[in-house]
Order: structure tokens, then C-alpha cells, then sequence
């Protein structure tokens, strides 16, 4: 009987304590701003930001074009927006090259840091730790650039969403909401994912780290906007609704709510022109920036 009971027990008992490896999937290297910039065609800035538990955090900085491809004073000196972007649970800024090459070609400024954990970035991954680390992004943008909140858009993939989300909801509550919030293929809640994927484990009891969006994005008064694939199987596209659902309906200066279904999209394949999705996403992503900023032709090179 006991033997039984133990052998029952052994996948709960492995998902409790493997949990965070299940959730994280970072790769652990140094990314290549020279290759990066070769494939965006574009100047990128090596930036660093401290949390307030003492980690550094690295990351770039990729400014729009114009004359802030010599240095960052672009990002202080003009009123494009600021796109600051949170990744997903795998691999590391340089996997987000197609995302900011369509930020940058948006006429807008792209900012991106790993997480702890993450590329060459000390510490390990958790929800709170994660939280963290956005929170530190904000403030290198805020006070190291000196960019107004009302010219970030904070945007979050998959998990980055839920890290997006919180952030968000925090400046909203605080008084300092950003320009605008962007998910792409975000679910509901870590809780969801994790019940979808692992319906014989009981993981609505036992997962740490829960990315509850759900019950955060009420607070988001600032403006959204998300995409999420159709064919998604790994954040189904029903969790992106559901958490649409959630959001207010109209930001706190009346501009709507707008969600963009990508019809053959999946969850790894919205930047694969195959997918037929990019169009639909940089117009997603368009809508928002517009309502956020005042556009400015890129300078004569």
C-alpha cells in the first residue's frame, strides 16, 4: 500500500520540485550585439541596470533611426515612443530580432533586457524575481534615459506578458502609468497554462510561481493592445481572450481596448512570414504606438 502510494505520488512530487525548471528555459551566453546589428542594420547600445536586490542586468538599447544611431540622446530629445520589452521564458534578446527589427522600423525606440538567469545574467529565475527585473528596466529607462512614462509602451511575449502585465498594473496603481501595454500571446494566468498542459497533475495547488494576469489587468488604465495566434497550442488562444476579456474596456483616456487575431499564427511562428501573421502584428502594434506618440520623420542621413 505504501509502495503504491508512493509511486502515485512520484509525478506530483518531481512537478513540485522541478517546477521552475519546467517554467524557465534560458540559454546561458553572451548574445552578439555585432551580429545583432548586422541583422537589424542598426546601431545597438550595450545598457545595464541594477535591481534592487543587486543583480545587473544586461541588455540594448536600439534606436530608432535618425541621428540617435550615434548615441542615446535620441531617446531623451524627441517624443517617439519607447518600446520596452519583456521576453518569453526561452532563449534571449537576440531570439527578439524580428520583434525589434519591426519596432525599429515602426519609427520607434526598442529597449530589451534579459532576465536574471538568463544570457549572461547572474542569479535564477523566479515570478518575483522577474518582477524584479522589470522593475529595474523601467527605472534605467526612467531615470538613467530620463523618458517620460507617458513615452514607454511596455510589451511582453508569452511569460514576458504576464511580466508586463504586473508591471503595468503597479504604474497604473501608482500614478505613473506607461504610454501603453502590448502582449503578444500571453495567457490568462501561469495557472491556466500550467492546467492545460499537465491536466493529471494538480498544479492549481502547488505551482509558486502563478503570473496571474487575470486578476491584474483590471488595473491597467493605461492603453492596450494584443495579438495572439489562432493556432496557438502552447498558450491556447482562448486564454489571450480570456484575459482581454478582463482588461478594461477603454483606457483612462478613452482610447479602446484592441485585439488582433492572427489566423494561422501558432505561438513560435507570429514573426514567420509563412504564418502570414507580421502584417497583422506590426499593424497591432502601429495602432497603439499612434495613439501614444507624435510621429517624427527620421533624419536625412
Amino acid at each position: 500500500m505504501i509502495l503504491l502510494l508512493v509511486l502515485c505520488l512520484q509525478p506530483i512530487l518531481l512537478f513540485v520540485a522541478f517546477q521552475r525548471r519546467l517554467i524557465y528555459h534560458p540559454l546561458r551566453e553572451t548574445p552578439d550585439p555585432q551580429r545583432a546589428m548586422v541583422a537589424l542594420r542598426a546601431r545597438i547600445f550595450s545598457v545595464h541596470a541594477t535591481t534592487d536586490d543587486g543583480l545587473t542586468l544586461n541588455g540594448w538599447a536600439i534606436p530608432a533611426p535618425g541621428d540617435g544611431e550615434s548615441d542615446l540622446t535620441a531617446l531623451v530629445s524627441d517624443v517617439r515612443p519607447v518600446c520596452l520589452w519583456f521576453n518569453g521564458n526561452a532563449g534571449h534578446r537576440a531570439h527578439r530580432l524580428p520583434q525589434i527589427s519591426l519596432i525599429h522600423k515602426r519609427n520607434a525606440h526598442a529597449i530589451i533586457f534579459d532576465y536574471r538567469g538568463y544570457a549572461e545574467n547572474p542569479g535564477r529565475p523566479s515570478e518575483e524575481g522577474l518582477a524584479r527585473d522589470a522593475r529595474a528596466a523601467w527605472r534605467f529607462v526612467r531615470e538613467e534615459l530620463k523618458v517620460p512614462a507617458g513615452r514607454i509602451v511596455v510589451c511582453g511575449e508569452s511569460l514576458g506578458g504576464g511580466v508586463a502585465t504586473r508591471l503595468a498594473a503597479d504604474l497604473c496603481a501608482e500614478g505613473t502609468p506607461p504610454a501603453g501595454l502590448f502582449l503578444q500571446a500571453t495567457f490568462s494566468s501561469l495557472v491556466d497554462a500550467g492546467a492545460y498542459h499537465y491536466p493529471y497533475l494538480p498544479v492549481r495547488w502547488v505551482l509558486r510561481d502563478r503570473f496571474d494576469s487575470l486578476s491584474r489587468i483590471p488595473d491597467v488604465t493605461c492603453p492596450i493592445a494584443a495579438v495572439h495566434g489562432r493556432q496557438d497550442r502552447i498558450v491556447p488562444f482562448q486564454q489571450g481572450k480570456t484575459l482581454f476579456a478582463a482588461a478594461p474596456a477603454a483606457s483612462k483616456s478613452g482610447v479602446p481596448r484592441s485585439f488582433t487575431e492572427l489566423p494561422e499564427a501558432g505561438h513560435n511562428d507570429i514573426m514567420d512570414p509563412a504564418a502570414g501573421a507580421i502584417g497583422l502584428w506590426t499593424e497591432s502594434l502601429s495602432g497603439l504606438l499612434d495613439r501614444v506618440a507624435v510621429p517624427v520623420e527620421p533624419a536625412a542621413r
